[in-house]
């Protein structure tokens, strides 16, 4: 029995579900991750690639700090160039094919996780949409949220 268990945390994976403030990962549990940091903001995303992850409708990404996420789990990567010109590199579960993760390597200092790998999803609470332009003529999206056409201003 480990430390953590001993001191009546549950372990998973290698990660303390007790110590995180923000965890999640993929559908099969192939993959974990973890982090204290507080999320900086979340957005949906209607870019083109994005409606091909989300099977035709927006992404929910959470941005945190990428200094301090624990991920255990192979992740694969499929590395693309945005329409806003960044490279970005968008992490997956190699065995059910979650997405999991983007990162622009313009920012490395910033992930984006897929609020629905989250295992509480109210942390992911969406404060604008982006990409609208590229959304379909039948997309739901909340008239209360701020929207950019395209790219937004960088958050941090």
């Amino acid at each position: 029995m480990s430390g953590l268990e001993q001191a009546g945390h549950r372990v998973v994976a290698g990660l303390s579900e007790a110590k995180a403030m923000i965890a999640g990962g993929c559908l099969c549990g192939a993959v974990r991750y973890e982090t204290n940091a507080d999320p900086i903001t979340t957005r949906l995303c209607w870019c083109r690639l994005c409606q091909f992850i989300a099977a035709g409708n927006a992404t929910v990404n959470v941005c945190l700090p990428s200094a301090g996420l624990s991920v255990v789990g192979e992740t694969c990567d499929n590395m693309s160039i945005a329409d806003s010109g960044n490279r970005m590199h968008r992490r997956f579960c190699p065995t059910c094919g979650t997405h999991l993760f983007s990162e622009a390597e313009s920012r490395p200092h910033l992930i984006f996780v897929r609020a629905g790998t989250l295992d509480d999803r109210e942390v992911a609470r969406p404060a604008a949409a982006i990409w609208t332009a590229q959304a379909p003529s039948w997309a739901c999206m909340d008239e209360s949220l701020p929207r950019w056409e395209g790219q937004p201003p960088p958050v941090a």
